[in-house]
């Protein structure tokens, strides 16, 4: 079998009556006609939802087919029931529902089985004054945001959080939360498409009736000994082009600003790369061009010490376990 490159995937879009186009327009998705595309996957091994390889001699293979055949070399890990993290862009034209996600242990119970979701966001663009929803109001309770809820006043226990382009937000399972409108977003998570809504602003669907709410799942998953969520602190760390937005035992999300070349891999770990800005040249991709803007790949966690090179000031995500 050939040894295992960078690897970089076609990107699967997603269609929600809340997006928009700037997944073209910002990051250069090939769209097709139409101003609702909401989502665009770039790395993702669940169920039927594959991600294939673009470029080399694994062209046409899916992750998940990488993932069963060559886990250890890809992953680091022998034997996994999927590749452990989802990457995706959403451009959000109008807000998002208001969501909660079940944890590991809650996912388990579902038919079938699920991962958790913990997922984090960094802003990518943002409209001014627009704002994430992250977490209840301190002291809500259950039984305050259930009748809440039923009246269809969910919002009035939401923290609302304005951002702007840089910020990270740390997304736990358990915690309440939506993205707002005008909001252009880079989302890592676990590996799961498990989703209660909670409430949905009391607007209609395409078809004319409101959404489907799943209130009494919601309420049971919700976490309410956590509080309001507050944008990220970037830490420093040794390597002074590398900021350090989110350790957990889910994920790390680191954050380069560079030019030049600098190393990454060779540590027996997968890093799956998206570049923000700039264009970044990595070492031994088979791609005919460099990453550009909303561009992502993945490094395998066989892959040698592999140098990447910034061939202008270039800001992308490494994000690893």
């Amino acid at each position: 079998m050939p040894p295992l490159y960078p690897l970089r995937f076609t990107p699967i879009f997603r269609r929600y009556l809340w997006g928009g186009r700037r997944l073209q327009s910002v990051l250069g998705k090939p769209l097709g006609a139409g101003d609702d595309y909401a989502e665009s996957w770039e790395v993702v091994d669940h169920g039927a939802d594959q991600s294939m390889v673009a470029f080399g001699k694994l062209a046409g293979a899916s992750l998940g087919e990488l993932r069963r055949t060559r886990g250890r070399e890809l992953i680091g890990e022998e034997t996994v029931a999927r590749f452990p993290l989802l990457f995706k862009f959403l451009d959000a034209r109008r807000k998002l529902s208001v969501q909660v996600h079940p944890n590991d242990a809650q996912a388990a119970k579902l038919h079938p089985p699920d991962f958790g979701k913990t997922e984090a966001w960094v802003v990518l663009a943002a409209e001014a004054g627009a704002c994430v929803y992250a977490g209840l109001a301190a002291g809500t309770t259950q039984s305050a945001f259930a009748a809440a809820l039923q009246a269809g006043r969910g919002e009035q226990f939401l923290h609302r959080v304005e951002v702007q382009v840089g910020d990270c937000l740390f997304i736990p399972a358990g915690a309440c939360h939506a993205i707002g409108e005008g909001l252009l977003i880079a989302e890592i998570q676990q590996a799961s498409d498990t989703t209660y809504r909670l409430f949905d602003w009391n607007r209609l669907g395409p078809d004319g009736q409101p959404r489907q709410l799943h209130i009494e799942q919601g309420l049971d998953a919700i976490d309410f000994s956590r509080g309001p969520i507050a944008p990220q602190t970037p830490a420093l760390t040794p390597r002074p082009h590398v900021a350090n937005l989110i350790t957990c035992d889910k994920f790390t999300l680191d954050r380069w600003t560079f030019t030049g070349a600098a190393p990454l891999g060779g540590d027996a770990r997968f890093h799956l790369l998206a570049v923000l800005s700039g264009e970044v040249i990595v070492e031994n991709d088979p791609a005919p061009q460099p990453l550009r803007t909303g561009d992502s790949l993945l490094l395998p966690a066989s892959s040698p010490v592999t140098k990447l090179t910034a061939t202008q000031p270039a800001v992308l995500l490494d994000i690893y376990r």
